[in-house]
C-alpha cells in the first residue's frame, strides 16, 4: 500500500511465490507422511507412544486454552459483555459515533444486494457517520442494474465497478474500496450478510474501549434448520467462537473469519490492505496484522449472520478454499511466526492449533494408509479422539450458551453426534488439498459462493461456482 493509500503490485502472485508455497506444501505432506507411517514399523510397546504424548500435550492445552475459559464464562460472562461500552442509556448512538465505512465485494448477488443495502439503512447509527460501499465486481447479472437503482435511493450508499478480468479476486475488489475510503473503521461484510439494528452502536464503542485493531463479529447461521446440513454448520461457528474466545482469553491468536470483520484503517494500511495473493483474504490478514503488532478481537453479541451452504457439492468447494488458504498463510509467514517478534504464548498456541487443525488430518490418512500396508491397527486414535472431543465440548458449552441471533439446534444426543460426525469432512479436505497443492501448479482460484436469499429453494448444486482470475494463473 502506497504511502497516499493507492495499492501497489506488492502483493499480487509471483510464479516464485507460488514455487515456495509448493515446495512448503511437499514438506509439509512429507513430514506428516513420516509421522504417521513410521510408528508402524516400531516396536509394538512403544507404537502408540507418539500420538498418546501429543495428545496428552495438545489435549491439555485445549482444555486450558478452550474449555476451562468456556465453563468459567457460562450466563456472567454474557451479562458483562451486555454491559460493555454501551452508547448512551437510551441505546441512541452519540452524535459524535466514530465513523464507519461498510464495504461489501459483490459479484452477481442480484437475489440479496437490495436486501443488503436495505438492512444497512435500517441501522441505528448517527446520519452521516455511516457510508456503504459496494464494489461491483464484474458481475454478469442484474447486480449493476439493482445498484443504479438503488443508488438514487440511498444517499449513503457508493457503488464502485471491476471488471470480471480485474485480477485480484476479494482482495481486489475491497483494496479498490480500501482507496476511497476516510473513516477511522471498516466493516467488511459478504452480500448475504444481516446485522442487528444496534450492532454498529455496540461494535464500534467495544471495540474502541478495548483499543482493538480488529473485532470479527461471531458468524451465525441464518437458517440453522433448514437441513442437516445447515444444522451441522451452525453448530460449526459456534465451536469456531468458542475456541476464539478461549484463545483470546489466554493470550492466544484471534483470527478473522471474512463475514463481519470490522478493521481500523490506519492498521489495515500499514498491514499493507488487503493481500491479492491468496485466496482466503481474512486468514492471511490476521497473520498480517497479528506480525505488526495489532490485536484482534472476537465479539459474541450481537452476531452477523450468513447464509449456510445447501449441498455437499457447495460445502467441498468451500472447504478446499478455507483450507488452502488457511495453509498457505502458514507457508508465507512461518519464518515470523516463529520468531521473537511474538510471545512465548502466542507461538505455543499458533503451533498447537496448527497441529490439531491441519496436521493432525494429514497424518490421521498416513497412519490409515500404514496401517494397510504394515496389518496393524491405527495408532493416531488417541490424538484423534482428543480432537473430537474438543469440538464436542465446544459445540456443547457453544449451542447451550445465551445467544442473539438465529436459534442453535437444540443439544439432542443425535444433534450432538451430527456435529461431531460434520466435522470428520476436515479429515479429508485437509489431506487432499494438502496434496494438490504440494503436486499440481499453483493457480490462485476463489471460490464463490452463490448467495440465494429468499430464493433458497434453487436448485442446489448450482449454489457454488468457481471464479478463476486469469491474471494469477
Amino acid at each position: 500500500m502506497a504511502a497516499d493509500g493507492s495499492t501497489t503490485n506488492v502483493l499480487r502472485p509471483a510464479a516464485a511465490a507460488a514455487d515456495r508455497r509448493r515446495g512448503k506444501s511437499a514438506l509439509f505432506v512429507i513430514a506428516c507422511g513420516w509421522a504417521g507411517m513410521v510408528p508402524h514399523w516400531l516396536d509394538p510397546a512403544i507404537r502408540l507412544w507418539p500420538s498418546t504424548g501429543m495428545a496428552l500435550l495438545l489435549g491439555g492445552y485445549s482444555v486450558y486454552a478452550v474449555l476451562l475459559p468456556a465453563l468459567g464464562r457460562g450466563r456472567a460472562g454474557a451479562a458483562r459483555q451486555a454491559a460493555a461500552p454501551n452508547p448512551s442509556p437510551a441505546g441512541i448512538p452519540s452524535p459524535g459515533a466514530s465513523a464507519v465505512d461498510v464495504v461489501v465485494a459483490a459479484r452477481d448477488e442480484q437475489a440479496v444486494i437490495g436486501r443488503l443495502v436495505e438492512r444497512i439503512a435500517a441501522l441505528r447509527y448517527p446520519a452521516g457517520q455511516l457510508q456503504l460501499w459496494v464494489v461491483d465486481d464484474g458481475s454478469s447479472d442484474a447486480t449493476p442494474q439493482l445498484l443504479a437503482e438503488l443508488r438514487q435511493r440511498f444517499a449513503f450508499l457508493r457503488v464502485l465497478r471491476r471488471e470480471a478480468d480485474a485480477g485480484g479476486g476479494k482482495s481486489g475488489a475491497l483494496n479498490l474500496a480500501l482507496q476511497q475510503l476516510q473513516a477511522p473503521w471498516m466493516l467488511v461484510l459478504d452480500a448475504d450478510a444481516d446485522l442487528q439494528s444496534d450492532s454498529l452502536e455496540r461494535l464500534i464503542p467495544w471495540a474502541e474501549a478495548g483499543e482493538w485493531a480488529a473485532v470479527q463479529l461471531r458468524k451465525a447461521v441464518v437458517n440453522p434448520l433448514g437441513n442437516w446440513l445447515t444444522r451441522a454448520q451452525s453448530m460449526e461457528m459456534a465451536l469456531d467462537a468458542v475456541v476464539q474466545e478461549g484463545r483470546q482469553s489466554r493470550g492466544g491468536v484471534v483470527e478473522l473469519r471474512g463475514n463481519g470483520q470490522l478493521l481500523r484503517r490506519e492498521a489495515l494500511l500499514a498491514a499493507g490492505g488487503f493481500n491479492e495473493a491468496t485466496v482466503t483474504d481474512d486468514l492471511d490478514l490476521s497473520f498480517r496484522l497479528l506480525l505488526q503488532g495489532a490485536s484482534i478481537g472476537i465479539l459474541w453479541d450481537p452476531p452477523v449472520r450468513e447464509e449456510a451452504v445447501l449441498s455437499l457439492a457447495a460445502l467441498w468447494r468451500q472447504r478446499q478454499r478455507w483450507a488452502e488458504g488457511g495453509l498457505q498463510r502458514f507457508f508465507d509467514y512461518g519464518p515470523g511466526l516463529l520468531s521473537r517478534q511474538l510471545s512465548r504464548r502466542r507461538r505455543l498456541d499458533l503451533c498447537s492449533f496448527f497441529l490439531l487443525q491441519y496436521a493432525m488430518p494429514v497424518v490421521a490418512m498416513a497412519d490409515l494408509l500404514g496401517a494397510l500396508l504394515t496389518t496393524t491397527p491405527p495408532l493416531i486414535w488417541p490424538l484423534s479422539f482428543v480432537a473430537f472431543g474438543l469440538s464436542g465440548c465446544s459445540i456443547l458449552l457453544g449451542c447451550r450458551r445465551p445467544s442473539e441471533g438465529p436459534v442453535f439446534p437444540p443439544m439432542a444426543p443425535w444433534n450432538l453426534a451430527l456435529g461431531i460426525a460434520y466435522l470428520g469432512h476436515w479429515f479429508v479436505v485437509i489431506p487432499w488439498t494438502s496434496l494438490r497443492m504440494a503436486l499440481l501448479p499453483k493457480r490462485l482460484v476463489w471460490a464463490k459462493t452463490l448467495h440465494l436469499g429468499e430464493s433458497g429453494s434453487a436448485d442446489p448444486s448450482a449454489e457454488d461456482a468457481s471464479v478463476e482470475d486469469p491474471a494469477v494463473a
